[in-house]
C-alpha cells in the first residue's frame, strides 16, 4: 500500500473538487475527474461512519450496562454521520447542476 507521501498516492489523488463548478462538461477529462472525486468523497464518509460505528461497538462492550450514559457522544455522532452515510452517486448532481453566469453545462 502507498504511502501518502509517496508518488504513487500523489497521481491517484483529485485534482478537482468534489462538485461539478467550473467543469466544462466537453472536456471528458476534467468531467471524469470531477466525477471520481464526488464518489471518493462519498465513499469517505461511509468509512467514517463505519469507523465511528466500530468505535460505538466497542463501547457497547467495554460499558455492558451502563452503555447509555458512557457512550451517549458516540452515539449521537453516529447519527449525525448516518444522514452521509450513502452512496448516491455522481449522476444526480451531473444532471441538475445549474451553472453560474459565465459558466458551461451540460449540452
Amino acid at each position: 500500500m502507498p504511502t501518502p507521501e509517496s508518488p504513487m498516492f500523489l497521481a491517484k489523488k483529485p485534482t478537482v473538487p468534489p462538485n461539478f463548478d467550473g467543469v466544462d462538461y466537453n472536456d471528458t477529462t476534467r468531467l471524469k475527474q470531477a466525477q471520481d472525486a464526488i464518489i471518493r468523497e462519498q465513499w469517505v464518509r461511509v468509512m467514517m461512519g463505519r469507523l465511528i460505528r466500530e468505535e460505538l461497538d466497542k463501547c457497547y462492550y467495554r460499558e455492558g450496562v451502563n452503555h447509555l450514559e458512557k457512550c451517549g457522544a458516540l452515539r449521537e455522532r453516529y447519527f449525525e454521520a448516518m444522514k452521509h452515510m450513502k452512496i448516491r452517486g455522481y449522476l444526480g448532481e451531473q444532471q441538475n447542476y445549474i451553472p453560474k453566469e459565465g459558466q458551461t453545462g451540460p449540452p
